[in-house]
């Protein structure tokens, strides 16, 4: 086999945010800004020497002590800020503030996957259903539903749908038809498999390791191939996409091209595969923050 018989892997970057930034990276830790704030959180990728001065991340509001799976971890407050503040995605509105596990409520990276999303169902011209797994905060869910689709948003913890359903009217979009449900998404997809539910497109975000609502174990290695098993089933007759973003986990983006391309055999379209990535200001590299694999059979979404 020649390396021209080989997929070729993408970078998907965001390069349209105005509310956020990647100021800098580099011994493990990246300094960026979310509105009118700066953060310093752990990043593993970041294996080179910062670029900025040493006062420029000493002047970060709050700084993330650990890696987000200890147990000595947690946020030190250096300059104080709001409990949650706006921030603005193009037509997305949404709240931003600090977790106990350094996240923001919000992947600034994953911008590039809305923005693609809402042109596959823009594009499609017909009525769109689309299934959110592991959805979050909501705002694949929202790019979605702004672009006119009817979205089924799945999410095991409780405070993630509320966050989701604050972004949902922040943003404008309440009259928007979006279902938000509170489950684990293995044992939702296994009851719409036997209600013979059908949809157009999937969105999913599976974490490493996770559990349910009522202690249900995920691990991804174990639980993705019976997912997927399962949302095949789930196919109508006309998909239209499929974008799986994995965070954390050693599976390449080769091994979950693989996973989509299976979904969809038999099926003619294009499958995608590569890493997100934020684009830095102060050196200009470019940091890999998770793998993804896309299937669309429509031409104007790639």
């Amino acid at each position: 086999m020649t390396n021209d018989n080989f997929p070729k892997l993408e970078l998907i970057s965001s390069p349209d945010w105005t509310d956020y930034e990647l100021l800098d990276s580099g011994g493990g830790k990246k300094l960026e800004r979310f509105g009118p704030y700066r953060f310093v959180r752990p990043e593993s990728q970041a294996v080179w020497r910062t670029a900025l001065p040493a006062e420029e991340w000493d002047a970060a509001h709050l700084v993330f002590q650990g890696d987000g799976e200890g147990e000595s971890q947690g946020w030190e407050t250096r300059r104080p800020i709001e409990p949650r503040w706006e921030m603005r995605y193009k037509n997305l509105k949404f709240w931003a503030m600090p977790t106990p596990f350094r996240h923001m409520g919000v992947f600034p990276e994953q911008a590039g996957h809305w923005d693609w999303i809402g042109g596959a169902i823009r594009a499609a011209g017909r009525p769109i259903r689309v299934l959110s797994l592991f959805g979050y905060t909501g705002l694949a869910t929202l790019a979605a539903a702004a672009a006119g689709a009817a979205v089924t948003h799945v999410d095991a913890s409780k405070k993630a749908i509320g966050w989701a359903r604050d972004n949902q009217a922040l943003s404008g979009l309440t009259d928007k038809p979006v279902r938000w449900i509170l489950d684990d998404a293995m044992k939702f997809v296994r009851r719409e498999v036997r209600r013979k539910t059908q949809y157009d497109a999937f969105i999913m975000d599976p974490p490493k390791f996770g559990r349910g609502p009522k202690g249900e174990i995920w691990k991804l290695e174990d639980s993705l191939p019976e997912l997927l098993a399962n949302c095949r089933a789930l196919l109508s007759p006309e998909p239209l996409f499929m974008v799986m973003t994995v965070y954390s986990h050693p599976a390449s983006a080769l091994s979950i091209r693989n996973a989509v391309a299976e979904f969809f055999s038999g099926r003619k379209g294009r499958t995608t595969a590569g890493e997100t990535v934020l684009a830095e200001k102060s050196a200009g590299r470019i940091l890999s923050t998770s793998v993804f694999g896309r299937w669309s059979c429509a031409p104007l979404a790639d």
